[in-house]
């Protein structure tokens, strides 16, 4: 289990552009943005687009995010809740935040990571086939963590999986994924056998040339 590491912070101004007038913010080096939450009035922001890049590569949908807007004394606790890429470009088009209560449970996706090394691995018994790579969890923003570790070494035979109920989650974190969902499965190694492609047997064909076709033609008269 990875706990939650120290709360990046995000510089962030409030917007007056909207619509279709966004462009024109992103030519200048911004990337628009909302931040909104329960019982929260959503706020339209901008981004500056190489820090707003920097932290999203630095966090994922389950860390918590300190949005310092300008001209506000304490910044706002919020969660990435969906970044908008151009297709081809990748560049940032728009990017929305979850503003959080520290009182009020919220739900996250939180990444499931493979740590250890499972013995039937090592001796080439069997291949990893991997199932689902998140869990969608429920708790306080302040039981989140960044990750969920699956340890290999608990697969010690072939045909062994793990599924998410085999997982030990921190107090307070409840699971909404099936927890019948498989993350890992070991299947045996199958080694592939030279089978040597067996010809069909040649069947004897009788040839029959002009001359003896119309040999046989003159007999029939």
């Amino acid at each position: 289990m990875n706990q939650q590491a120290e709360q990046v912070e995000l510089i962030a101004e409030k917007r007056t552009v909207l619509g279709k007038q966004v462009k024109q913010l992103r030519r200048q080096g911004w990337v628009p943005g909302v931040m909104y939450g329960r019982g929260f009035d959503p706020v339209p922001l901008q981004f500056e687009e190489r820090g707003l890049r920097q932290v999203l590569s630095q966090t994922g949908g389950s860390q918590l995010i300190g949005i310092k807007v300008r001209g506000q004394k304490q910044p706002e606790t919020a969660l990435v809740r969906d970044v908008q890429r151009d297709p081809i470009k990748g560049k940032l088009l728009h990017v929305d935040f979850y503003r959080v209560m520290m009182t009020e449970r919220l739900t996250a996706e939180v990444p499931l990571v493979i740590v250890g090394e499972s013995p039937v691995l090592e001796q080439k018994e069997g291949i990893l086939l991997y199932g689902i790579s998140a869990v969608e969890v429920e708790c306080l923003p302040g039981d989140l963590v960044d990750a969920i570790e699956v340890d290999l070494a608990d697969l010690t035979e072939v045909d062994q999986a793990l599924y998410l109920r085999d997982l030990a989650v921190p107090a307070g974190m409840e699971i909404l994924t099936s927890l019948d969902e498989m993350i890992v499965h070991v299947i045996p190694l199958v080694e592939e056998e030279e089978e040597e492609e067996v010809l069909p047997e040649a069947e004897e064909v009788e040839v029959i040339t002009e001359a003896q076709a119309a040999e046989a033609a003159g007999g029939e008269d």
